[in-house]
């Protein structure tokens, strides 16, 4: 399966966005898609390594468990570690420092246990990443 993905420009310095991108627990504040989380371990560095969180992007309603990988300062890996309904998710969030403004990009990959064609499924990332970008951008830029 390839990811799905998409890239924003915002207007607002790194540390401001990476202080709402990287902390789930912000998230209700500012994504529709994410009503609620919580951080259930961390690193040494204070990072989420293991969050838990309701998510909700279109039809796709579930209650999911995701571990956090930290590549390095600007990007956030997850991966899916137990769900009630999705299979597979797993993903990224990255931060480009522009100096005056940050490039965020988002990609998502998501399996469900139930069949649904690969064009619907895409088009469903897609959405979520477009919709989770946009509010990211008001919040930030806010």
């Amino acid at each position: 399966m390839s990811a799905s993905k998409n890239s924003i420009s915002i207007e607002a310095s790194r540390d401001d966005v990476a202080a709402l991108l990287f902390d789930p627990t912000t998230y209700a504040s500012w994504s529709t898609s994410t009503p609620s989380a919580k951080v259930l371990a961390s690193d040494a560095q204070g990072r989420p390594t293991k969050v838990e969180m309701d998510i909700k992007a279109g039809p796709v309603k579930d209650h999911v468990s995701l571990d956090y990988e930290w590549s390095d300062a600007d990007t956030l890996n997850f991966t899916l570690d137990e769900a009630d309904m999705l299979t597979e998710m797993h993903g990224s969030y990255s931060i480009k420092d522009n100096g005056d403004s940050v490039t965020v990009t988002y990609e998502l990959t998501v399996g469900l246990s139930m069949p649904v064609p690969a064009m619907m499924r895409q088009k469903q990332e897609m959405d979520t990443i477009n919709k989770t970008l946009s509010e990211l951008k008001a919040k930030a830029e806010g």
